[in-house]
Formats: structure tokens, C-alpha cells, sequence
């Protein structure tokens, strides 16, 4: 379970008189708005993706109301949900949360699921879990950086299983806390909490105890890490000591390590009066690299000087510091250095401190592993997928929650596929398989923020409205859109693209299709444009008809009075501003050829386009200069009830 297992409480106390922290407990299942017996406010569930509520099997075990209730994630959830909690950015947090199972559902079987923060895998549930954690639950915590507006928590099933959460709590804290010397900026990791304790006490802390803690932080007693055989071994006796005032240059930034640390010790005298060895053992995951804290404080008033207590200590083995507080700070005084150790091969880290001079001391230790913030999709191409998951109407079942693409070690959302940046700096979206899943929206505007998309299958679905202008991208190689309801003109952005296949088959689209989009059948590609009765101007589909765009039939005249026309006049319409037409001329043979023009009113400007066309008798005629159009007589036909309807009421 490894972090899984370590214990955290968070408090609402501001870390610096400079900073107004944003600080948030949510508990997760609740209904109701609630404050615990330390005064901490709890707001009921909320900003989650999915999901239903329960409680635990004995709620008598446990003492918070926060521990008692939950929210499960089943499959019919999607496998992948998520907490999006709105918070201030960029900034630096401290998350903690609690997990039980407790039998709530009845099956007896504790479920195994993965917790990502940001995009980045922190937590692994496997069952069966141990019955202590299964029956009493387990704390985790850990710091991150966030530089989005939303810090999502996602749970992610594994098989069939359903994720639980108790409570989820957000903090605020230094921006500069527990920094460390590595390849990239601290912000580039996550720090997971694998062991934190307090020295010569029992476990304290917020949500323990009404002992403070400036960012939250719980400790256990060392007694849970302390291996004691290895003292008696060596014939030392373990002995906790206390201070008899107060220590200096305590709750300082930027990891405001509290006072009441340094008030208490675990020291170990040898049997002839010398000093003793002390070791802890501390459970970590191998193959990553882990952050030790150490903090002193020599609180004993028979150390009078430097070199009166000397000790070295040794992580797995390696000296990494002698250390003599008294001569580095002197009495009563907090000290703290840090040590990064690399590459663990082990299960298990060992610290272990040796005498020099009299008997070691220790105040308390912290041990986090050093996650590597894992890549995440491209910013803009979140806002597109999530722009995408709101007009497609994508079902709950897929788990569209949190980050499209991230993180990498899980799948992406459901019928998506993505890839790194060739600079490995984020990840891309390049496929969306989104055939038969009963979609019943649109296509939104801000698929154009989908660069690096190769192909995008939305067929047999309900899908409806215009193509979006955008909806071509450069990479674009196979386009399956058959078998929906979208209507309009096919966007010209297509004919940018790459496109090796075009099925366009049984929509209602209409207008001219662009000829470079249909050339894709020529050279090699295959294009289907069938079951779109507006379409035209291409082989195997009808011939355009006078005044057809790419949109349909063109209605741009304006204002005035309706038309009459005479016999048989040869007939000329002049399109201004190249395609759109903006007025007629009617050239009667009776007036010399002397051209008049009419304003005619919008709204009956088709009516009169077809009644030009209806006393031709080649139906023909001639367009500006040079162009001719053959006029279908199926369109004339369609609408000659009109024009005869018009004509009678004028």
C-alpha cells in the first residue's frame, strides 16, 4: 500500500501573515455542511465527476463524520472520475485524503483502483487490502505544485472494480516549502508523504490532536519505525526526553516545521554510560528517489558546548552528515538539513544514527518520494476535448473526466488516442473513435483546436447542425462523419488537409462540393458523398444550379418592390462582389437592349431568380459575361407554385 498507509490531518491556519490561503475539506458523501470536534469546517460532497453515495458498515469505529461516509465510482461511471476543485494558480498545495472500505457495499472484497493528481499517478489501491486499512482506513498525503485554475483528483478502476473516497482536503502553503536540490525545478515534482514522525511522543496533530500545525501536517510516534532490537543489540537503552522551554527558530518558513517537534527527543544511552545506536526503518517503493528531512534540537541542559554530542548519520548504509546541533546552532535551537537518496533497489529504508561523542538525539523525521510530474495534454487541446465532451453529449459511461490524455500509464478517455509532442513537452490528441455510441449533439467550434488530429470517426451516431469551418486540420487523413444528420456546406478547411479518406455517406448536407475534397477519390483516397440530396457539382452528383454556392441557393437582393416580367426577354444578371449577387438586370428586347435594373426585396429575391428561369426556353442563361449554367428543371419545378402564388398576389 506504501503511502497509502501514513497518516495527515489538514488545518485552515495561514502559513504567513503576507498569504491568504485558499484552504478546502471536502467530505465526500455527505449531504450536509458539517464542522468537527476541532473546529474544522467540512462542506458536503461536491465537484465531483460521478459516481454514488454510502457509508461505512460500523460507524461507530470511527470518530470524525468525514470517515463515515463515501462516494464509489462504478464501471457504469466510466472507468476514469474525477474531483476538479477550483483553486487559486499557479501556486503550491498540500492535499491529504482518506480512503476506507469497510465492507460498505457487502461483497467482502476491497477494491483495487489508481488515484492520479494533475495528471500524475500518486496512489495504487490493490486488493485485498490489509484489514487494518480495510476496516479503519488509511491517510495519504503529499505536495504538489498546481499551475491550472482546477487541481483534478482522479480515480481510475481497475477491471471491474469501483474507487472509493472519504474526504478530500486542499491547502494552500508556501510557495518555497521543502525545497531540494534535483535536475528541475521542485515545481516539476509531486512529493508523496512515506513516513513522517515525531520523536519521544505519541501520534499528534490536526484532527488528533489540538496541537497546530501551520500546513496540516500530522506526525505518528516514531515507535512505529523504530527498530529497538537492533538498540538492545548493540546494549543501549532507549530514552524519550522533553524540553524544558521553548525552542528558537521554530515555525519559520518556508516548511514551518512546528514547535511542538522540537519539544520532545528519543535518545540512546550505551550500557558503560556512552551513547547508544538508533535506527529506523521506514517502508518506501524501490526505483524511486526519496526526500528525507531531519530535524534536531539539542532540549538536554546537561549539553553545555560544542562537541559534547557528536553522531553521524548513515541512510542505507551511507554516512551522510556528522552532525553536532550544539555546535551548529546551539542549546534549544531547531536544526534541520535535507538528503535526497537515489535509485532505492529496496522495500525498505534504513536511518541510522551512530555515536561520536555521548548519545544520539533525534526530534522527528519526514521521508517523501520524488514523483516526476508525469506529461499532460497541451492546454488548448484540453479546453477543445473538454469543448468536445459538453456539444457531442459524450455519455457518463466513457469517463471523459480530467485529463484527456494523462496520465500515461492509463489509458486515454474512451476512443481517444494520444501522443507526445516531438519536444516531449506535452501530449496530443490524434485519433478520436467515436462510431455507435448514441451521440446526439454537435460538433463544436474548437475541434480547430485539435491540430494534431489524423483521424476522427463520429459515424452512425445522431449528430446534427453544420460542419465546423475548422473542422479540417492539416494532419487530418481519414474523416468518418456517415450515417449522422449534419447539414449546410462541407467547410472548405477540408480541402487543406491530408485527407485519404472521406465518408460523408446519408447526412443532409447540400451545396457544391469543394473539387480539390473530391479529387481525394482520384488519387487514390476513397470519398463517399452519397445519401445528401443537396449535394452537387461534382461527378456521380447532380449539377449545380444557377446561383448555387456552397451553401445553397443564394438570397443576397435587397428592399423594393416585386418584379414583373415581360414575355420572352433575354434575360442577364450581373454578380457583383464576384460571387455574391447584389442586383439583376433585365434586358428587354423591346427597350433595344437597353438594360433596367430593379431592386428587389429579399424577401422574394429566389421567387424572382426562378421566374427568370421559367421563361427560357433552352434553360439556359447567361451569367456576367462569359460563364453558363444549365438549370435543372426539377428545382424550377419545385418551386414554379410559388412564383405563379407570388405573381397572382402582386
Amino acid at each position: 500500500m506504501g503511502a497509502t498507509l501514513l497518516l495527515l490531518f489538514l488545518s485552515l491556519l495561514p502559513f504567513s501573515l503576507s498569504l491568504s490561503p485558499y484552504s478546502i475539506h471536502i467530505d465526500c458523501g455527505s449531504h450536509v455542511d458539517s464542522t468537527d470536534a476541532f473546529h474544522t469546517p467540512w462542506l458536503s460532497d461536491r465537484f465531483y465527476s460521478g459516481g454514488s453515495t454510502s457509508v461505512v458498515s460500523e460507524p461507530l469505529r470511527f470518530r470524525h463524520l468525514q470517515e463515515k461516509t463515501l462516494r464509489f465510482f462504478p464501471l457504469s461511471s466510466g472507468k476514469k472520475n474525477c474531483y476538479s476543485i477550483p483553486s487559486p494558480s499557479p501556486a503550491r498545495f498540500y492535499l491529504r485524503t482518506f480512503t476506507v472500505y469497510d465492507n460498505f457495499d457487502g461483497s467482502s472484497h476491497s477494491p483495487s483502483f489508481d488515484v492520479s493528481l494533475v495528471g500524475t499517478l500518486v496512489l495504487s489501491f490493490r486488493s485485498p487490502w490489509p484489514l487494518s486499512v480495510s476496516r479503519s482506513g488509511s491517510y495519504s498525503d503529499l505536495f504538489f505544485h498546481l499551475s491550472d485554475s482546477t487541481a483534478d483528483l482522479c480515480f481510475y478502476s481497475v477491471a471491474t472494480d469501483s474507487p472509493i473516497i472519504s474526504s478530500i482536503e486542499l491547502t494552500q502553503i508556501d510557495d518555497n516549502a521543502y525545497p531540494f536540490d534535483y535536475d528541475r525545478n521542485s515545481s516539476n515534482y509531486i512529493l508523496i508523504n512515506y513516513g513522517r514522525f515525531s520523536s519521544g511522543s505519541d501520534q499528534w496533530g490536526p484532527g488528533f490532536t489540538n496541537d497546530s500545525d501551520v500546513f496540516g501536517r500530522s506526525w505518528l510516534s516514531d515507535s512505529e519505525f523504530l527498530l529497538k532490537s537492533v538498540s538492545v543489540t548493540n546494549g543501549a537503552t532507549i530514552k524519550a526526553i522533553s524540553a524544558i522551554k521553548d525552542v528558537a527558530r521554530a515555525e519559520i518558513g518556508p516548511n514551518y516545521i512546528p514547535r511542538k517537534l522540537y519539544a520532545t527527543a528519543t535518545t540512546a544511552f550505551g550500557a558503560g554510560g556512552g551513547g547508544g545506536v538508533l535506527e529506523y526503518e521506514l517502508p518506501v517503493d524501490a526505483k524511486l528517489d526519496y526526500l528525507l528531512w531531519f530535524h534536531f534540537a539539542e532540549i538536554d541542559v546537561s549539553v553545555t558546548r560544542a562537541g559534547q554530542r557528536v553522531f553521524d548519520v548513515l541512510v542505507n548504509g551511507e554516512t551522510v552528515k556528522r552532525v553536532d546541533v550544539y555546535k551548529e546552532v546551539g542549546g534549544f535551537t531547531a536544526y534541520d538539513f535535507s538528503f535526497v537518496i537515489r535509485n532505492l533497489s529496496a522495500t525498505a529504508l534504513t536511518v541510522r544514527l551512530e555515536p561520536v561523542a555521548g548519545a544520539p538525539v533525534i526530534c522527528g523525521l519526514e521521508n517523501y518520494a520524488i514523483v516526476p510530474v508525469d506529461l499532460r495534454t497541451a492546454p488548448d487541446q484540453v479546453v477543445a476535448m473538454r469543448a468536445l465532451k459538453e456539444s457531442l453529449h459524450v455519455p457518463d459511461r466513457m469517463g471523459w473526466n480530467g485529463d484527456p490524455c494523462a496520465p500515461t500509464v492509463w489509458d486515454a478517455w474512451e476512443g481517444v488516442t494520444c501522443h507526445p509532442t516531438k519536444n516531449e513537452s506535452h501530449l496530443v490528441v490524434t485519433q478520436i473513435d467515436l462510431g455507435r455510441q448514441g451521440l446526439k449533439g454537435f460538433i463544436c467550434d474548437e475541434i480547430e483546436l485539435l491540430t494534431d488530429l489524423v483521424s476522427l470517426n463520429l459515424s452512425s451516431n445522431s449528430l446534427g447542425g453544420n460542419l465546423p469551418s475548422g473542422l479540417g486540420q492539416r494532419l487530418l487523413v481519414k474523416l468518418d462523419l456517415s450515417a449522422n444528420k449534419f447539414a449546410g456546406p462541407i467547410p472548405d478547411s477540408l480541402t487543406s488537409s491530408s485527407l485519404q479518406l472521406v465518408l460523408l455517406n446519408d447526412n443532409l448536407l447540400e451545396g457544391e462540393v469543394p473539387e480539390q475534397l473530391y479529387s481525394v477519390g482520384v488519387h487514390g483516397g476513397a470519398i463517399d458523398l452519397s445519401g445528401n440530396k443537396g449535394l452537387c457539382g461534382v461527378p456521380s452528383l447532380p449539377k449545380c444550379p444557377l446561383f448555387w454556392g456552397k451553401s445553397g441557393l443564394s438570397t443576397g437582393g435587397k428592399a423594393a418592390q416585386p418584379l414583373r416580367l415581360r414575355s420572352a426577354p433575354r434575360i442577364s444578371i450581373t454578380l457583383c462582389k464576384k460571387k455574391q449577387i447584389s442586383k439583376a438586370e433585365i434586358v428587354d428586347d423591346s427597350r433595344n437592349g437597353k438594360p433596367t435594373c430593379e431592386r428587389i426585396p429579399s424577401n422574394v429575391w429566389s421567387l424572382v431568380m426562378i421566374s427568370i428561369l421559367l421563361v427560357q426556353e433552352d434553360n439556359q442563361i447567361l451569367v456576367g459575361k462569359s460563364t453558363r449554367y444549365d438549370i435543372q428543371y426539377d428545382v424550377i419545378m419545385s418551386l414554379k407554385m410559388e412564383v405563379e402564388m407570388h405573381e397572382a398576389s402582386s
